[in-house]
Order: structure tokens, then sequence, then C-alpha cells
């Protein structure tokens, strides 16, 4: 079957061959296809991806909590206790008593349904998603600077033309595997690359320079380089004047920096500031790359936002070879955000306080405007409503919450907290063990429908396995659900095409314009970019040729001050815990632990610490370790690293219970798009023997 990589933003093509002998186990080959985005290639958890989807630990039935335990129930009875209970609350509590939390790899069919679920069945404002966890920073940035929020702003294909490439925050070679080779050929044709992390990584490696940052000062490390480009006379002072604003002021507040306390601050040598910014500056193309590195921290949104005016100062975008490019997280980290799940939003990247995009939209679905409820909150502040018992009942689908918010112990005693607790799921969560009801949903080799890349490019995913058991497609449940709360008229679809037929609809004339796309273009073209306005235009590949999508045309530019991370290194916590993730796992690791091949390879969580720093704190290679910050404690085995800054230890987020990294990391958000901290927060180290040693002899 012809199908396609659930997992990161590249969105892999593949065929999956199953192949049958009497007697025998089902074997499986998988075939790397090509698209314009990964030209052929799959990684390892591409080619291990079908495991998770075709393992006995599938959820095949609807499950209802009885007495502590699970026991199956028909479709009609679960609907009718969702019936049930929902209506209840809401007479009771009112509509916004019932939230709904999405997730960053669905169809964009799915996330576009899953809004209007919550807008139109439920009549709630409280649904966010867990995308907002990975690219809520750079997309407000690339909103506030451009007037558009689109992962790359050219294609995959300029990677290769641009003389220079800065990589902050960002470990590709992990993360985006089928992407390196971009890179390659780029370092092949002499461009210089400059990695920024505070870690030794894959990514790095391949580097010419890499900036070994202190974690969370980022955005005062752009500060440095923007310093140099204007004291080195590196600015295109043409492009500046004729298609920016805010000049004066930037230029202004450069000039009140020091260099020496940047790099004091930054943890990066002045001589290292100015060599990467003076190839940045002279080269006649460049590209700049960000990830969560820099947008998980409570200034993520200002970090990306400097990482743009290294872009628009030195006026390397809109141009064969320059450009910037967030690099998604999730599957459909782009599309599920575009179409309805996050707070504020409503298809087609329009705002749901917006009385234009309202009334646009409430047409499109047949709705009075004023049915529409207002602006919800943010992912994790849901969680807070959660616990303040704001919202009584969750409706969660294709996400793991407990493990994927900050603060995770407190996520966790909210859960606890409701009224009634929907997980709509593939596999068993660690979320899905606390629900009261669990509803089976199909695997993406199962379910058919559109994703969009991390390039804007929209493509069209096939599915032809039949579902197992009982599971059915997400977007059907939410069908099914509408259908039973009274609300089925606006739900009638038969097919993710034809929700697809509606999403377009929905979103002509908005920010992310989907209208010209249609299932039997993607068929034919590989995939198509957003914007497309027609049927007969060719998408946008490369935006801001002329233009930036701002009334005036004009990207913005901004002076963003040095400030150090919220929480900071104290004696009682000496070092900074900083995340992120392994090759062989995806997300918080629900589907990769169930694969065998991927599990194998990894089959614990770890941190990563600096042998100095190791032996100043008892600790040694390989054994269990206890991390903790003022939040709560987890259990890792620890392996030394001379690749990590001594005061920084690292652990991977794709793990649960006792190892889950997010029982630590701190829950302040950003203040403009309310990003947790994931990426800096401070703990301390100890050696488990030693703890369970003294606490025996408390005893």
């Amino acid at each position: 079957m012809n199908t396609q990589c659930p997992f990161c933003s590249v969105q892999c093509k593949m065929q999956v061959i199953e192949e049958r002998s009497a007697g025998k186990r089902p074997a499986y080959t998988v075939i790397p296809t090509p698209n314009a985005a990964s030209e052929g290639r799959l990684c390892i958890k591409g080619m291990n991806a079908y495991q998770h989807a075709l393992t006995g630990e599938r959820l095949l039935h609807p499950m209802m909590k009885q007495d502590g335990q699970f026991v199956r129930i028909t479709w009609e009875e679960a609907y009718s206790l969702i019936e049930q209970k929902f209506t209840a609350l809401q007479g009771q509590y009112g509509n916004d008593a019932i939230g709904v939390y999405g997730g960053g790899s669905l169809t964009n069919e799915s996330a576009y349904l899953l809004g209007k679920f919550a807008r139109i069945a439920l009549r709630s404002k409280y649904i966010d998603y867990n995308g907002r966890f990975c690219m809520s920073a750079a997309a407000s940035a690339g909103n506030k600077a451009f007037g558009i929020d689109r992962g790359l702003t050219n294609q995959l294909a300029d990677i290769e033309r641009a003389e220079c490439i800065v990589l902050a925050g960002t470990n590709i070679a992990e993360c985006q595997p089928t992407l390196m080779p971009y890179f390659t050929r780029a370092k092949e044709k002499g461009a210089y690359i400059i990695a920024i992390d505070p870690r030794e990584t894959g990514t790095t490696r391949a580097a010419d320079l890499h900036l070994r940052v202190k974690p969370g000062m980022d955005a005062s490390l752009a500060n440095g380089m923007l310093k140099v480009l204007l004291e080195e006379g590196l600015i295109d002072e043409s492009f500046v004047q004729q298609r920016t604003k805010g000049f004066g002021e930037l230029k202004a507040h450069l000039e009140g920096l020091n260099l020496e306390e940047i790099a004091e601050l930054t943890g990066v040598p002045v001589k290292l500031i100015r060599q990467a910014a003076i190839a940045y500056g002279k080269a006649s193309t460049g590209m700049v790359f960000t990830a969560r590195g820099v947008e998980q921290q409570t200034d993520g949104y200002m970090a990306v936002r400097n990482f743009l005016n290294l872009v628009l100062l030195t006026g390397k975008i809109g141009k064969p070879g320059c450009g910037y490019g967030a690099v998604t997280g999730q599957g459909n980290g782009q599309g599920g955000r575009e179409h309805g799940q996050k707070a504020d939003q409503l298809p087609g990247y329009r705002l749901i306080e917006n009385p234009e995009d309202r009334a646009y939209v409430a047409d499109v679905w047949g709705i009075d405007p004023g049915e529409l409820p207002g602006k919800g909150v943010s992912a994790y502040e849901m969680m807070e409503k959660v616990h303040e018992q704001e919202i009584r009942a969750l409706f969660v689908m294709g996400s793991n919450p407990i493990v994927s918010n900050p603060n995770a112990n407190f996520v966790e005693e909210g859960l606890r907290k409701l009224d009634f607790l929907v997980v709509a799921d593939m596999l068993m969560s660690e979320t899905a063990q606390l629900a009261d009801l669990i509803l089976p949903a199909t695997a993406y080799l199962e379910n058919e429908g559109t994703l969009t890349n991390l390039e804007g490019r929209v493509l069209l995913r096939q599915s032809s396995r039949p579902a197992p058991g009982e599971a059915k497609h997400d977007w059907q449940i939410l069908c099914d659900v509408a259908e039973k709360l009274g609300r089925g008229q606006y739900f009638s679809f038969e097919s993710a095409e034809s929700i697809f037929d509606e999403l377009r609809l929905a979103s002509r004339g908005g920010i992310a314009d989907y209208y010209g796309i249609t299932y039997d273009r993607l068929r034919r073209e590989e995939g198509v970019y957003w914007p497309c306005p027609a049927p007969d235009h060719p998408g946008a590949k490369r935006l801001f040729e002329s233009s930036f999508a701002h009334e005036d045309g004009r990207a913005e530019l901004i002076a963003v001050q040095n400030h150090l991370p919220k929480e900071q290194v104290s004696a009682e916590y000496p070092l900074y815990l900083t995340t992120g993730r392994v090759l062989t796992h995806y997300l918080t690791g629900v589907q990769t632990r169930k694969s065998h091949s991927l599990a194998a390879r990894d089959v614990e969580s770890f941190m990563e610490i600096h042998p100095r720093t190791a032996k100043k704190h008892r600790i040694e290679d390989a054994t269990l370790v206890k991390v903790e910050s003022v939040r709560g404690s987890i259990f890792v085995r620890c392996r030394l690293s001379n690749d990590i800054r001594e005061d920084t230890v690292f652990v991977p987020m794709h793990w649960g219970d006792t190892q889950n990294v997010n029982k630590i990391t701190n829950q302040a958000l950003d203040p403009t798009c309310r990003m947790p901290g994931f990426k800096v927060c401070a703990v301390r180290v100890s050696p488990l023997v030693v703890e369970a040693a003294i606490g025996h002899l408390a005893k």
C-alpha cells in the first residue's frame, strides 16, 4: 500500500508491502518512494512506523472504566455516555465546562473538524492542542514580522543555494534526518554552516562553527551577531529602507549593547560571535532555521524575532538561496494550527475575535456569528482551568497531555479531578490510562487525509488498510458524537475528501488559503504549497519576493532586550536542564515505544552530563540518578558525555511515568505565544544509590 510517514514534518512517502506465507506471521517490507521533500529517503523511524500500527496492543473497542478497570462497551453505549455526561455538565456549569485537546499529528481534515466540533457541537471556547508546544513562538514571530506564518518561506531546494546557513536550536540530524542531504550538498558547494546549541549533536558535528550557547540565551546571542553586522557595515541598507520598518529603534538598541557583556551572558566568546556574524553577513545568499531549542523558552517569541531581524537586516529573504525556516517537530504541526485547533483561530488562519473572520466562517458553517464562542486559552492554561475545575470534562484526541505538558505532576492531578475524561487514540497512552472512556481510533495506514509539511506543502496521505477491530477514523468519531449531541446537520461528512472540500471553502481568502488545492491536484502534483487561492494557481513556492504580507508590504524589525531565563540556577539547584529528542523516538513515545525495532535501540530515558560535572556530584556513568527541580523529580540512567556544557544536563522527552522529564520542567509561559519554558529550568542531580542508602539509614 502507498502511504506517508506519520512522524516528523518532512512527511516522507513510502510503500508498505505485506507478504503472507502459509503457517507464518505476515512479513513487511518498506520501500521509500520519492516525493519533492524527502527525495525518496526514509529514516529509521519511518522504516519501522508500520510496527506500532500493526502491534497487538492497538485499542480495538470502546472501553469504559468501571471499578478502576476498563470494560468493553459498544459504540452506541459510548456515544450515549458522552451525551449524558456532557449534557449534564454543560447544563450545570455552562458550555465552557467541556474542553477539547487536540494533536499536531492529526490530518488537516481531523484538525479542522475538531475545531468545528468544539465550537459548533459543544459550543465551548476551550480548545487548544499540543502543537502549542511545537511552533507557537515561531508562528507568532512570523505573523508579526512578516504578516504570515509558514514553516519555510521558500523551498527545501533553496538550501543548497545558500552560501551560509544558521541552524539555531535545531538538531536536524536526529529529528529530521532525511533533510540532512540538503545541507550536505550545500556544504559540498561551499556553504558555511553555523550551529547554535548547548550540546554537541550530529547536526553540530556537520557544521563549520558550533556556538555552544548557555540554555535560554539565544536571543542575546542573536543580539551580538546583529551588533557585529551593524559595526562591520554588513546591513543591506537598500532592502532595510525599502522593505522594512523599525530600523531606527533597532539600530539605537544595538549601538547601546556591549559585546563583552553578551559573551558573558551567552557563554560564547566574542571572537566566535564575530566569526558567525561576519560569515552570515558577507555571504551573498543565506538561510536561518530555528526550532525548539530557541522556541521552547519563556522568551521564545522574542528570540525568534531576533533571528528574523538577522534575516531582514541582511535582506536574505524572498530570493533564491535566501529565507527563514521554522523546523516543525510534529507531522502536521504546520497544518494542525492553520484550521482551528488553536484557542484563538478559525480555519485559514483567521482570528476568532475578528468580526469579519467570524462572519465568514459562520456563513460557511451555516450558523449565526453570534453562536461562535470567543477565544479560549493555550494548552497549558487549559490544564490550569482543569485543575481549577472550570473545565469539568475533557475530550482528548490524538494527544498525551500528561507527558507533553510541563509541570506534569500538576497536570496529572488536574486530570484526576475531572468529572469525565474521554480519550480517542490508537494506543494506550499515559493519559488514556486515566480516562473514563476510551475511543479506538485508526492509524496512518488506515486513515486517508492531507498533512502540511514544514515547507507549507500540502500532501495527500493515501491509506487503504482496513481499520482493525471496531476502530474508527477520528473524523468519523467527531461526526458521530456531534450527531448524538443533536448537531449532526453540521457534520454530515462521508469521507476525508468531503471534509477537505469544506476546509478549502472555510480557508478561502484567509492567510492560509487552501481553496485552490484539491485531492485530484494532490494526486497529480505530489503536493501543493499554500497560499493557493485558485484551482489554476501554482501555489506559492517562495514567499515575499516583492512584498511582505502586512498591509503596507513591509516587514517589522524589533529591538529585543537581553534578559535571563525566568528560572535561574542556585546553590540548591545548580544545573540547567534542557530537553529534546533522540533519533529513534517521536514526541511522547506512545507510538515509537510500541515499535520493537525502535524501542530496542533506546529502551529507557537517560541524563546526559559532562564528566567533570558528574564527578562533582558523585555520579558514575550508566548508574541511576535522581533529577529534581522545585516541581518534582524523575529517575533516569546517567550518560557521561563531553558533548554538553558543564553547567547543563540533557534529558529526552519520550518517556512517561518516573522518567517523564516534564514532571520537572518549568510551566512559566511566554507572554506573547504562551509557549512553556521547556528548554531551561534549574535542577539538582544525585546518585540514586546514595539516596537509597541514606533513606535506609534514616529508617
